[in-house]
């Protein structure tokens, strides 16, 4: 009886630890920081204008490992404000600008059905990007107010992804050629003004006729080719992390919606401009750079980039040194009429931060 009591134990731990090891297990990673600087001056010979900035961000990781997927769960927000005077001798802090928002979710289902060939797998991604509030073009400094250019939710893009996936410990690389890209934007006087973002009006939709606004599309779908790159080495140097994202989306209805052949058959500049190229119809120069592009530049043309590098240092288990850079090519934007189709951002600072982990069981 004892025998049979201690046999029938050992089964049921063995069946429950099999259980356990079958439903898989959680691992999470959760880093809020808060970072701030501080410039001020006052009767100083030098000169300068006082400045404040906080901006705060949030960082967290929730991977879900089962023998045979692996779902992995990412959120990275900012938002941040600096203050600065318009003069030396001015009101304290009198100006407002956003220096930092930023929405990016994304949650990824891998599997790896190659017992032979470990690194290489698929996998289904689902990506959303946008902002927490409104983003302002300002006319100097001393323009208070701005104009409204964009928004939450304006744009936005959702992005979904059937892949082929190969990855190593530090990289991965991936590759779809069913790839979804919804662009939206839900701020209808935005569109109005002529930040559309690439969703298409309808030919009714007139911007300056109000009996038409109310045709106004609020979202553009479409199908593409996605690839997408990451590094991320911990500890590159005692205390020195580097992440590198690399993500280009070519839409294959791009061609079609840049209007190629009216530019080919110089039917006329007005014909040919479309809601994709943002070069003015008065551009005879750039109108002549898009019709001399051979096909390879043309393909290059559409093909959006987004490009994310960031260097953290940490001085302490509360403290790092933080360098980030994203540069982003878009033809559906077209820089508010400076600098083209490129948007660069560039950061760098120290931060106060927190890290809760929970590891796998």
């Amino acid at each position: 009886m004892l025998f049979a009591t201690l046999a029938l134990t050992a089964a049921v731990a063995t069946a429950q630890e099999e259980a356990a090891a079958s439903a898989g297990s959680w691992a999470t990673s959760t880093t809020p920081a808060l970072k701030v600087s501080e410039h001020l001056f006052n009767n100083w010979s030098k000169s300068g204008n006082s400045t404040f900035d906080i901006t705060a961000t949030y960082f967290g990781n929730y991977k879900y490992t089962h023998p045979k997927y692996v779902w992995d769960n990412v959120a990275d927000l900012a938002y941040g404000y600096g203050w600065q005077d318009l003069e030396p001798e001015g009101v304290l802090f009198e100006t407002r600008r956003k220096s930092n928002d930023k929405i990016d979710l994304t949650s990824a289902i891998s599997w790896r059905p190659f017992s032979k060939m470990p690194d290489w797998g698929a996998a289904f991604t689902a990506n959303l990007k946008t902002q927490f509030g409104a983003g302002r073009e300002y006319e100097g400094i001393e323009d208070k107010e701005g104009t409204v250019v964009s928004n939450f939710f304006a744009p936005a893009y959702l992005t979904t992804a059937l892949s082929f996936e190969y990855k190593k410990p530090d990289w991965s690389v991936s590759l779809s050629f069913l790839t979804g890209k919804t662009t939206f934007v839900t701020d209808d006087s935005l569109i109005i003004q002529g930040y559309n973002y690439g969703v298409i009006q309808p030919d009714e939709f007139d911007p300056a006729d109000p009996s038409t606004h109310h045709l106004v599309k609020n979202w553009y779908p479409t199908l593409g080719s996605y690839v997408k790159a990451q590094y991320l080495k911990k500890d590159l140097l005692p205390n020195l992390d580097l992440y590198a994202r690399l993500e280009l989306f070519y839409d294959y209805w791009k061609s079609t919606n840049m209007g190629w052949k009216s530019i080919d058959a110089s039917t006329g500049w007005a014909e040919a401009e479309t809601k994709y190229t943002g070069i003015e119809t008065t551009s005879q120069e750039g109108f002549d750079r898009l019709k001399d592009m051979g096909w390879l530049g043309r393909r290059a043309f559409e093909t959006d980039l987004d490009f994310e590098l960031k260097l953290d240092y940490r001085f302490s288990q509360n403290i790092s040194a933080n360098f980030a850079l994203n540069l982003k090519y878009d033809t559906d934007f077209s820089g508010m009429g400076r600098g083209g189709h490129w948007q660069l951002y560039q950061m760098a600072g120290v931060q106060v931060f927190f890290n809760w982990k929970t590891p796998k069981k």
